[in-house]
């Protein structure tokens, strides 16, 4: 191609028409390959302007470079747009409408088994007029142990059953250290619930490290182990059902005298025995007593005026039954399959 002014207006124009018209990205290539590239047009112009005359050679370069630009330009103009209606037809095509129904009915989340019955427990006690009470969970020895008579030798306060921390205090055994916190220093009447995690070493179908308990306690004058029976019974027919069946078993613990186990008859079996309930028919739903003297001396209050009665039960253990799971780990291990079951 003669290199000249009207040459390359016309193949500038030429350029940006076929740029305009390409459809794709691979046919904007190919166009600017023909115009750009090392054989393309722009270069043939510039090859043949060394057989020109200097002033003509210098006029016609730099017409040449500039057109080389422009078309560079337009080039890159048509690639965004080209790319641009690129994304907008893929965004097009992949959207989702948020608004059309799912192929699946959502499924609705609820309560894990221990939240719903500790929320019962709480609803059961908070209707007979007892007061929440919460405590640390990290606890000395003595609100764990001694002020509840439970002397420095006691198995209970070996490394095997108590889970120590530094500074000689130990992870709660039981909620009872609310009871020592609750009733120092207040004048009776009072009761009280303490709720909460606590922790031993136990790890069975029916024990775990960690689990919750409730505890309740009530002081008064002329307080009798009939009215805790009362409370206790009333306590299990509002959580099982009416046909409940409930026994105590003379026990001892240093903190209630006279003290009791109470148990309740296997709901999976019937009573028939099974392996949650070791083939007894019954199962230990926790400890009763009436509040021992020297305990209630220990928080300021007269035993000789005074009397109270206290209790706690596994929180775990009694949605074991009520759900009917067989093993109370399957509660805190995080299986959909269980938990959804319930």
């Amino acid at each position: 191609m003669p290199a000249g002014v009207d040459n390359l207006e016309r193949l500038e124009e030429e350029a940006c028409r076929e740029i305009a018209a390409a459809a794709s990205l691979q046919a904007l290539t190919e166009v600017r390959a023909r115009y750009l590239g090392k054989k393309g047009s722009v270069a043939e112009v510039l090859r043949g302007i060394g057989d020109l005359a200097g002033d003509q050679r210098a006029r016609i370069g730099q017409l040449a470079n500039s057109a080389k630009r422009r078309i560079e330009m337009v080039v890159s103009e048509r690639r965004r747009a080209l790319e641009r209606g690129q994304r907008d037809r893929t965004l097009g095509a992949e959207r989702l409408d948020i608004t059309l129904p799912g192929a699946e009915e959502p499924r609705a989340g609820h309560l894990h088994p221990v939240t719903r019955v500790f929320r019962d427990m709480v609803e059961f006690f908070t209707s007979m007029g007892f007061s929440i009470e919460e405590g640390p969970e990290v606890e000395t020895e003595y609100h764990s142990f001694e002020a509840l008579n439970i002397p420095k030798l006691h198995p209970a306060r070996d490394e095997q059953d108590t889970f120590y921390v530094e500074g000689g205090n130990a992870l709660r055994p039981h909620t009872s250290n609310v009871q020592i916190r609750t009733m120092t220093g207040r004048t009776p009447p009072f009761r009280f619930i303490a709720p909460g995690r606590v922790y031993r070493h136990d790890l069975s179908p029916r024990h775990y490290p960690m689990f919750h308990q409730i505890e309740g306690f009530l002081v008064d004058e002329r307080v009798t182990f009939a009215d805790l029976k009362g409370v206790l019974h009333a306590f299990g027919r509002h959580l099982m059902s009416d046909d409940i069946e409930l026994r105590f078993r003379a026990n001892h613990f240093p903190f209630t005298e006279p003290s009791a186990e109470m148990d309740y008859g296997c709901l999976l079996c019937e009573r028939k025995g099974c392996g949650i309930c070791s083939n007894s028919g019954w199962i230990e739903w926790g400890g009763c007593g009436m509040i021992h003297p020297q305990v209630l001396e220990n928080c300021g209050i007269d035993p000789d005026r005074y009397q109270g009665f206290a209790f706690g039960m596994g929180v775990d253990r009694t949605a074991l039954l009520r759900y009917g799971i067989p093993d109370i780990r399957l509660l805190f291990e995080g299986d959909l399959r269980v938990l959804e079951q319930v």
